[in-house]
């Protein structure tokens, strides 16, 4: 008989997921693999789910929720899950961030996170070769969603021009990530800046930073070390994170330049031209 692993549902919102996801399974009375052709994938896939070896997706969940008659009960879940697989302490951030109004982002190194295609996020979160980045990535983009409703907040970001330079997960990777950003850029509620390397000595050079503006809350201002992140509302230092904005905002190319410029760089740069060792990239 096989050994069938015991959750405890109050381990972590991935347990619970598992542990109800098995549950429910049992009660409908279907083997792994009789789930798993309703919901389009393998018994297996189905198995490590609910033994917690992978990270369910919503995509997933809705399916789940059709298949077994569980009015939505797993979409509801998979919110939870999908936060529990971000940092401890970044999860604050993503809870305010979820909510804000009026987001303003200076990136000196990366790609923001809401901006991110899903091989650039699984390039970043690998750097390290941590453990679960399917679940890491997932949690990420998972962020992304706030981006696709009825009333998103509008969003300016400032790019470094180092960003488009620095190669991450190799040139097809950027090159879908640049025309990533510059597809989203035409979304009226979305502007992209570029801050040129022309610019010199700036207010940006301590590093990256972000400003969250809310309707009915105090505004914040987050920044982050190689350990942790670090949010405040403490007026002082959103007043001079705004101004430091401001300027960032100013010393940059205006949106229109600046899509010239990822353009430029896209083909440039990371267009179809041999690899190091002399393979062609597409």
């Amino acid at each position: 008989m096989a050994n069938i692993r015991e959750l405890d549902p109050s381990a972590s919102p991935l347990d619970y997921y598992g542990y109800e996801l098995r549950r429910h399974r049992e009660a409908a009375g279907m083997t792994l693999a009789q789930l798993g052709s309703i919901v389009f994938c393998s018994g297996s896939l189905i198995g490590q789910i609910e033994t917690t070896l992978k990270v369910p997706t919503r995509e997933f969940s809705e399916r789940v929720d059709a298949g077994l008659g569980t009015d939505g009960t797993f979409s509801r879940l998979v919110g939870l899950v999908l936060r529990s697989q971000l940092p401890n302490w970044f999860q604050p951030y993503a809870e305010m961030e979820s909510k804000a109004a009026y987001i303003s982002s200076f990136q000196a190194q990366l790609v923001y996170g809401l901006l991110q295609t899903p091989a650039y996020a699984r390039a970043v979160l690998g750097a390290r070769d941590e453990g679960n980045i399917d679940g890491k990535v997932a949690a990420r983009l998972d962020r992304q969603r706030i981006l696709d409703r009825d009333e998103p907040p509008v969003m300016w970001v400032v790019l470094s021009e180092a960003v488009l330079h620095q190669e991450v997960g190799g040139r097809e990777v950027m090159r879908e990530q640049l025309a990533h950003i510059l597809a989203m850029q035409k979304r009226r509620w979305l502007e992209i800046q570029i801050l040129p390397f022309g610019a010199g000595a700036h207010t940006g050079l301590m590093g990256s930073f972000n400003l969250l503006r809310f309707t009915n809350d105090p505004d914040i201002v987050y920044t982050e070390d190689f350990v942790q992140g670090h949010m405040t509302a403490n007026p002082e230092a959103v007043k001079e994170g705004s101004v430091r904005y401001d300027h960032l905002q100013a010393a940059a190319f205006s949106v229109d330049d600046s899509a010239a410029l990822i353009a430029r760089v896209m083909e440039e740069r990371y267009g179809n031209q041999p690899e190091p060792d002399g393979r062609d990239l597409a």
